[in-house]
């Protein structure tokens, strides 16, 4: 679907930040079937996926090569400064203080109590993604989390999200909820993630075929943390892209148009 304007609090942009864009570009070029030009030298070559004509995704330098490759997820508010305080205090820590991307918007990068890093965007020229939820287009945004309850507690003292939870124990999901729809999920982190790694955000992009899409992205360099399985609406695969950066593919049982 198209869209223009984003809610507050709803997420509404993802990027991926890359130690080596070139190699980004051509693997989600590939795999989506994105357009993606190269950007202004003004911005470090931050580029948009577009597809359809409509931008879909940015795919940009990674700016702490001390952080690894990583999809960032960005929330909508009308305010990143004030969020931002709210942020801190709430237990979250500022990773990158809000600050102008030229005229396109604000923005800020946080990592929340349980080290999931995740970011804000308070819309100018650029309001978000103008292509969502269908084929080949990101679709959800997903919490792996070491404490569900804490990351309840926090999101809604940050974001007003309310928290919908189907399940008992580690197996249990919940939907966050902006006025009563769901914008995004959150479960306990896998055991068989390592334990080391913190928790984290993963943006899902839609795909036709999960198992056709797992056999791909191993074709162009990326490999399968996670080989297809049904899980909830559809079935879904945990990737890694050639660089090194995370995301997951859904093919839902009930497919967007």
């Amino acid at each position: 679907m198209e869209i223009d304007v984003y809610e507050e609090g709803v997420p509404s942009w993802v990027d991926v930040s890359s130690p080596d864009q070139a190699v980004a570009k051509a693997f989600y070029s590939a795999l989506f079937g994105w357009d993606i030009q190269e950007g202004p030298p003004e911005v470090g070559g931050y580029s948009i996926a577009t597809l359809k004509g409509r931008s879909a995704a940015g795919v940009g330098p990674q700016m702490n090569p001390a952080a690894p490759p990583a999809w960032t997820n960005y929330v909508n508010v009308a305010s990143a400064d004030v969020t931002a305080d709210a942020i801190t205090a709430s237990g979250g820590m500022m990773f990158m203080p809000p600050f102008d991307v030229l005229d396109v918007g604000r923005m800020a990068i946080f990592a929340d109590p349980m080290g999931a890093v995740i970011g804000l965007w308070e819309p100018k020229t650029h309001k978000g993604a103008g292509i969502v939820n269908e084929l080949h287009t990101w679709c959800w945004s997903e919490l792996l989390t070491t404490d569900v309850e804490r990351a309840k507690t926090f999101y809604a003292a940050v974001f007003g999200w309310g928290a919908m939870t189907h399940g008992e124990g580690p197996g249990a999901y919940t939907e966050f909820t902006v006025g009563g729809r769901s914008i995004a999920g959150m479960m306990q982190k896998p055991a068989s993630m390592p334990a080391a790694m913190p928790s984290v955000w993963v943006a899902y992009f839609t795909v036709a075929d999960a198992d056709d899409a797992a056999v791909e992205i191993k074709r162009l360099g990326g490999s399968v943390m996670a080989e297809p399985m049904d899980a909830g609406p559809g079935r879904i695969v945990g990737a890694v892209d050639p660089t090194g950066a995370m995301f997951g593919v859904i093919r839902f049982n009930e497919q967007p148009d």
